[in-house]
């Protein structure tokens, strides 16, 4: 993509940090408790709260860490993991962490949404293992493909219009593409394909779940 100003840049690489892929299985988990609250009738404030806090320290806290310490210990050349052979060891870390999240929820019964969510970003994260394999697929356009489709499945099988919340996360997920085509070196292709291993991961997380 051309060069653009600096301040659309700036907005893009704001969207790429908001909507950080180890963000969005929190945002997610915030999103089913927020709007699909009556699963939880019989929990309390604090029980959601660990919840939340579980998918924050396992998938968001605990990955960071460890690509912090990843670089502190020059395993890889960059936080901001540039090349195929730096992602390696994180994708690596993620899909244990991730893997972890969606044992805990199935094991503890948990509502099938979080199931379903838990058991998608570990199948993005094997994805996105092996695509790497080949190019260096976006791991964002990854995140939001999963983060589409679980809304996009949520608004076909709910009973209440839920057409506000699907028109918001497409909005989001194109502004997060189009800002990774704008601040990165991804090519079109490591676009689409990431945003299409996303759609699968969580298809095929909600048949397991739901078959």
């Amino acid at each position: 993509m051309p060069s653009q100003p600096a301040w659309i840049r700036f907005i893009a690489k704001i969207f790429s940090y908001v909507f950080h892929p180890l963000f969005i299985p929190l945002y997610i988990t915030w999103f089913i408790f927020t709007v699909r609250a009556y699963q939880f009738a019989s929990l309390d404030p604090w029980s959601k709260t660990l919840k939340l806090l579980l998918v924050f320290i396992t998938c968001s806290f605990f990955p960071l860490i460890s690509i912090l310490l990843l670089r502190a210990l020059n395993f890889i050349d960059s936080v901001y993991l540039k090349t195929q052979k730096d992602r390696i060891i994180p994708y690596i870390i993620c899909m244990t962490f991730y893997f972890s999240v969606w044992y805990y929820f199935r094991k503890n019964h948990e509502v099938d949404d979080l199931v379903s969510m838990g058991l998608a970003i570990f199948n993005a994260s094997v994805a996105g293992f092996l695509l790497n394999i080949f190019m260096k697929v976006s791991m964002h356009a990854i995140a939001m493909g999963v983060m589409t489709t679980f809304i996009a499945i949520l608004a076909f099988h709910e009973t209440v219009n839920m057409s506000l919340y699907l028109s918001v996360t497409l909005l989001i997920a194109g502004l997060v593409c189009t800002s990774r085509l704008i601040v990165s070196d991804h090519r079109p292709a490591e676009i689409y394909i990431g945003f299409i291993a996303g759609v699968l991961s969580q298809v095929a997380a909600h048949y397991f779940v739901q078959p």
